[in-house]
């Protein structure tokens, strides 16, 4: 079951901290596929009791559920560079999560895991990462992801009075000077959607990207709407939130927790999130931590 909710073009309340990009490089399918054919992998998330089926599931460590995510880890997905506090919006879901899943927050663990190093093949030291990773086919066909928990655009951020400024379009943005983050959807739409005359500047982080916008050395940088919103609002007073589009097929991009591929805990989130998206629990949670819609212009 792939949630498909509109994506919150966020007004972030000042009380929100401090800031990412939302990482990749294709789109698409949800996880839990794998090649574990359980009755619980082919049972709907919806008929799935959450605790039931994680009781069964293969765990990195027998009574606690190892989360991974990157450091930092930035508003407004989390906050104050701390998980485990469960504030921010992918710290809020991942222990929602883990409650349903019959696991109490002293039997949640966090793990430090690059955002690249994610979604390479093989084995992996958490049990799922949640870390704004788009869930896209090239990606699953190597780890698992979850159905979706967030709906995400791209967004484009320059500093006022600047060409970047200036694009009321993706043809205005051709001729600009674009980065992004190394290994995120948004530098991947760059690359294939705007398609510069010159090629993307490609950035370790979100830091370095934003440096660079500050120092010249682009005319704008690319991020998920909510890591573009909090940038502009907060950490960068005189830039401006451009535009937002959707990348590749105009398809509504999706963050998915990721799994180690064949994870049986696959379905068990499912049907966790099914839960929560039924009962309103996600809304809520993306009210709260990324607010409301905003009128942002869209790129075409």
């Amino acid at each position: 079951m792939l949630l498909r909710r509109t994506a919150s073009l966020v007004s972030l309340p000042l009380v929100l901290l401090a800031v990412s990009c939302a990482p990749v490089e294709e789109s698409g399918s949800a996880g839990g596929s794998g090649d574990d054919t359980s009755s619980a992998q082919a049972t709907p998330a919806a008929d799935l009791d959450p605790a039931e089926c994680a009781a069964g599931a293969t765990l990195v460590s027998d009574g606690t559920l190892t989360v991974g995510t990157d450091s930092p880890a930035y508003d407004p997905w989390f906050t104050d560079n701390d998980p485990t506090n469960g504030e921010g919006f992918e710290s809020a879901v991942a222990y929602e999560v883990a409650d349903r899943l019959g696991f109490g927050a002293d039997e949640v663990t966090w793990q430090t895991v690059p955002f690249n190093s994610s979604y390479k093949p093989g084995p992996k030291d958490f049990d799922l990462d949640i870390n704004q990773i788009s869930i896209t086919p090239a990606r699953a066909e190597v780890v698992d992801f979850s159905s979706g928990y967030y709906s995400a655009a791209q967004a484009v951020i320059a500093l006022e009075g600047t060409a970047g400024a200036d694009a009321t379009s993706l043809e205005d943005l051709q001729g600009l000077r674009l980065g992004a983050q190394t290994g995120t959807t948004s530098l991947t739409a760059i690359r294939d959607v705007i398609q510069p005359e010159a090629d993307a500047v490609v950035f370790e982080d979100t830091n370095a990207a934003k440096q660079a916008l500050q120092n010249d050395q682009v005319d704008a940088v690319l991020a998920d709407l909510p890591t573009a919103f909090y940038i502009s609002a907060v950490e960068i007073p005189d830039s401006v939130l451009v535009g937002q589009f959707q990348p590749e097929t105009g398809e509504q991009e999706e963050f998915g927790m990721l799994f180690e591929k064949g994870s049986d805990l696959v379905p068990c989130v499912d049907a966790a999130l099914a839960q929560m998206d039924d009962d309103g629990t996600l809304a809520d949670l993306e009210q709260r931590w990324l607010s409301d819609v905003v009128d942002v212009p869209q790129l075409q």
